[in-house]
């Protein structure tokens, strides 16, 4: 997702004369191609107020948690077009501890007012959304994977702020899953057709705003909806589909959320391995969801 990123950031710059990207503290080769071609169009720091429309990109927890006042008054307050991303969101560096883990990003970036959110599910998808968010001309944050996450489309497939896209069709539960997680819940969809379970699995990329039609037609129709995130369960992607559940009088009683626990996670180990720690490997969800289904 990472070297795809990279990518559309130099096919929209040879494009589009307003970009220009600012990062900060990456030292790899990813924007050589940029910078060679356009000098004076890459910052590695600073902010740009002058018309440009500025892509500021690093590690998730350093471009979110480190400069959360200078997003929220220099950014969201003055309403500026600045597209922030963060690659290696949620679990994707767990082997290098907790200040690497970034599962609380989508918490604190949804709550800024004017503010849009958005998980792509793979590379092809990191495209489309970064477009959106250059033609939206308003704050937007994106977290990516770091690098090596399943492809799941083709081509480049729509995306649009506020609106979701079915991958699978269902009849028993339906899975809303949103960025690297996608490619989990589709394989947990996959384990529970095995034991009788139809699930349908919807990508909400998405995250701010949410696809308000999609959800009252799923919360109408399932008897059980499950939100699976590589973040933490307080404040999420499954905290949001929460708060509109109860302020739009649809039950949560059929509801079941997948995330990250209220902890730090001490052990050091690969991606995987801090899944399975927080219950979000698909042995786990499957077991659950089974559980719900039966009563338990």
């Amino acid at each position: 997702m990472r070297n795809a990123f990279a990518q559309e950031i130099l096919e929209i710059a040879r494009r589009d004369s307003r970009l220009i990207v600012l990062s900060a503290d990456i030292g790899n080769r990813l924007f050589d191609k940029l910078k060679s071609e356009f000098p004076s169009r890459f910052y590695n720091t600073g902010v740009a107020v002058s018309g440009f429309c500025p892509i500021c990109y690093t590690i998730t927890p350093f471009i979110t948690y480190r400069c959360y006042e200078q997003i929220r008054i220099d950014i969201c307050y003055h309403e500026m077009p600045v597209v922030i991303v963060g690659t290696g969101a949620g679990l994707s560096y767990a082997s290098l501890g907790a200040t690497h883990h970034s599962c609380e990003d989508i918490a604190i970036m949804r709550v800024l007012p004017g503010m849009h959110v958005a998980a792509p599910a793979d590379a092809q998808e990191v495209k489309a959304c970064l477009r959106a968010a250059i033609n939206l001309g308003k704050p937007v944050y994106i977290r990516i994977g770091k690098k090596g996450e399943p492809v799941l489309y083709e081509d480049v497939p729509d995306f649009e702020f506020g609106r979701w896209s079915i991958l699978q069709e269902g009849s028993n539960v339906c899975l809303l899953s949103t960025g690297n997680m996608i490619a989990n819940a589709l394989e947990s969809a996959k384990r529970l057709k095995e034991k009788g379970v139809d699930a349908s699995v919807v990508n909400c990329a998405s995250i701010k705003p949410l696809d308000e039609d999609m959800l009252r037609e799923i919360f109408n129709r399932f008897n059980l909806v499950a939100t699976i995130e590589e973040h933490s369960l307080i404040g999420g992607f499954g905290s949001a589909v929460t708060e509109w559940a109860v302020d739009h009088r649809m039950s949560a009683n059929n509801l079941i959320r997948f995330g990250t626990k209220d902890v730090f996670l001490h052990q050091l180990g690969e991606q995987q391995y801090a899944r399975k720690q927080h219950g979000l490997d698909s042995d786990t969800i499957v077991g659950k969801i089974l559980n719900c289904l039966a009563g338990v």
